[in-house]
């Protein structure tokens, strides 16, 4: 436990207050009707939502699953997640556009666009309480999770006090100001979280015990785990950790905020931007704040520790009240902030703060607009008033954050949920990807699906069963299961989509009347339109194939900014020098594609 000087109280206790008064400022205009509490109205600018994005992401678990990842393998273990760039990219230039066309109020609502009939009313309300009540609880105890590592090690905080403390501030503002409370003060907790995290990274690496940044790329604890790239001698890294993301799994796995296609709290600030080309900005400038910029003060951090807590004994002995069912990896990031000096120590705690309040309130209002509009008004109240409607996402607020608060309790660390996540969502992300522009899949595409993924996955996850179906040897390697999950869930649901009917004629042509996907996905449909010429000839003005040109360019420049700002930080400035080329080259590159995708607003 650290002693808080009162320089550290005023900066903590005052960003507290200003959350508070942003909730309560804006909370009167947010509780006029649910488009206003969920989406605001759909008339925010590409930057507040972008910034928003980052901040939302920036989360208490990252910094600690980052560390975890680090100490263990090294850099190179962060493409595990670095691989959903492509995914992210994808999003910026072929779906935001379709999701802002949509004109809906939540991703799930997109069901009953795209599908007809009873199983697209099952589909919309199962997945509004799959995802926006069990999942979105998931990765909330992960945040939460997070959070009381930090308050034991820190403030000394038993794991409810912190539950009490941090989450009923955060679930206040979070049901009084709605959406546009969460997107003001993200814009604040985004300044805050990055100067914490810049802060603590400079004051720690140069530490009379780590010696600067030279001392700590030499050190004999750091220098195997500095590679950004794994070892390609060896073959099970290579395949888990490159092969596996960017190949398989970026397209293939559901994973919060870099869902396949967009969804989720992406899906809804690009739901809630001004027009299409809003949410392209908004989503472009969170993909390279995400994954160029943002991950290397974390990993120096991780660096670092490494030479001050070599293991996970030095961690206990330094800290001998955490729980051993606590224990790991991931707490050697707030071991370190420990080590901060007054001032800097309450802006670190506060940027902690921040980024657990602005996680913790985008999950909380995205999925009470799953429970509010998805699954309430369309099985329980349907003639809901708007008043109704805003006091039920109100309450689906508390009840959110009283179960992930719960289930935080008996979590170990936060690469448990990310694996459960990754392994739950596997082989349904083509199927996001391909319903916008291949007719034929339906309804029960998805319900198959979703069924099977979850299924295989118990199967694999489960030791008993596990030996059951592969013999004494029961699991399959950890890097096989994800492809294995993926091929039989991909080869099931495809069985499915043929042996069901199509959809209704008029649902196709309405949906794509509504978002105008185009390509040639669509032509057995369009021919059998009535006039149909001139749709068909619109359909070849297809700028998909641009929008993919445009993600490779952004891919290449993103990378080449994530490598640069390594290899300026190791000293390899050779190297550093040839991808800040590259990233320059690509830029100019993806500014000349960008111009032939950009939508033309009347």
């Amino acid at each position: 436990m650290i002693n808080l000087s009162t320089l550290d109280y005023v900066l903590i206790i005052s960003f507290f207050l200003i959350t508070l008064f942003i909730g309560i400022y804006v909370s009167k205009k947010s509780g006029k009707d649910s488009t206003e509490f969920f989406l605001s109205g759909r008339n925010m600018p590409w930057w507040l939502l972008g910034v928003s994005m980052v901040a939302t992401t920036f989360s208490t678990d990252t910094p600690n699953f980052v560390t975890d990842i680090v100490r263990k393998d090294g850099v190179s273990s962060n493409w595990m997640w670095w691989a959903f760039l492509i995914t992210g990219l994808l999003t910026v230039f072929v779906y935001a556009k379709l999701w802002r066309k949509s004109d809906v109020k939540t991703d799930i609502e997109f069901y009953e666009l795209r599908y007809g009939g009873k199983p697209a009313k099952f589909l919309r309300g199962f997945r509004a309480l799959y995802l926006g009540f069990l999942f979105n609880i998931f990765a909330m105890a992960g945040v939460t999770l997070a959070a009381i590592k930090i308050g034991s090690i820190m403030l000394g905080l038993q794991p409810w006090e912190t539950i009490v403390y941090a989450g009923t501030v955060t679930v206040i503002f979070s049901a009084l100001g709605g959406f546009k409370g969460v997107v003001y003060t993200d814009f604040i907790l985004f300044f805050t979280a990055m100067a914490g995290a810049i802060g603590a990274a400079y004051y720690l690496v140069n530490l009379p015990e780590i010696g600067g940044i030279e001392a700590l790329i030499t050190h004999e604890n750091v220098v195997d785990k500095l590679s950004i790239l794994p070892d390609f001698n060896n073959t099970e890294a290579i395949i888990t950790l490159l092969v596996i993301p960017l190949a398989v799994q970026w397209w293939s796995s559901w994973y919060p905020g870099s869902e396949p296609g967009g969804g989720g709290y992406i899906a809804q600030r690009m739901l809630a931007a001004k027009d299409e080309n809003h949410a392209m900005g908004a989503t472009f400038f969170f993909n390279i704040m995400h994954y160029a910029l943002r991950p290397w003060p974390w990993i120096l951090v991780a660096l670092a520790s490494l030479i001050i807590y070599p293991d996970i004994a030095s961690i206990q002995e330094a800290f001998p009240n955490i729980s051993e069912s606590k224990l790991g990896d991931d707490l050697a990031y707030s071991a370190m902030l420990t080590k901060l000096p007054s001032g800097l120590l309450g802006l670190v705690l506060a940027s902690l703060i921040a980024a657990y309040m602005s996680t913790i309130s985008t999950h909380l209002n995205w999925g009470s607009s799953y429970i509010v509009n998805d699954f309430y008004k369309q099985h329980i109240k349907k003639d809901a008033s708007e008043k109704h409607l805003v006091a039920v996402g109100r309450i689906s607020t508390i009840l959110l954050m009283i179960f992930s608060a719960l289930f935080a309790l008996y979590l170990q660390n936060a690469k448990q949920l990310f694996d459960i996540i990754i392994m739950f969502g596997a082989g349904t992300g083509l199927i996001f990807i391909l319903r916008w522009f291949w007719w034929r899949i339906n309804a029960w595409s998805e319900i198959s699906a979703m069924i099977v993924s979850g299924v295989i996955s118990l199967i694999f996850s489960s030791e008993s069963i596990g030996i059951l179906f592969f013999g004494d040897e029961g699991f399959l390697p950890i890097w096989a299961k994800l492809p294995v999950v993926v091929f039989i869930t991909t080869a099931i649901w495809l069985l499915f989509t043929f042996i069901t009917k199509p959809e209704k004629q008029e649902v196709l042509i309405k949906f794509y009347n509504k978002t105008q996907p185009g390509g040639p996905g669509w032509i057995p449909v369009l021919e059998k339109v009535e006039n149909n010429k001139i749709i068909l000839e619109e359909n070849k003005n297809w700028n998909v194939p641009s929008g993919i040109l445009a993600m490779l360019l952004g891919c290449i420049l993103i990378y080449s900014c994530l490598f640069t700002t390594g290899y300026w930080i190791y000293g390899e400035y050779t190297i550093a020098i040839i991808t800040s080329v590259i990233a320059i080259i690509s830029a100019f590159l993806l500014i000349k594609t960008w111009k032939k995708i950009k939508t033309d607003i009347l």
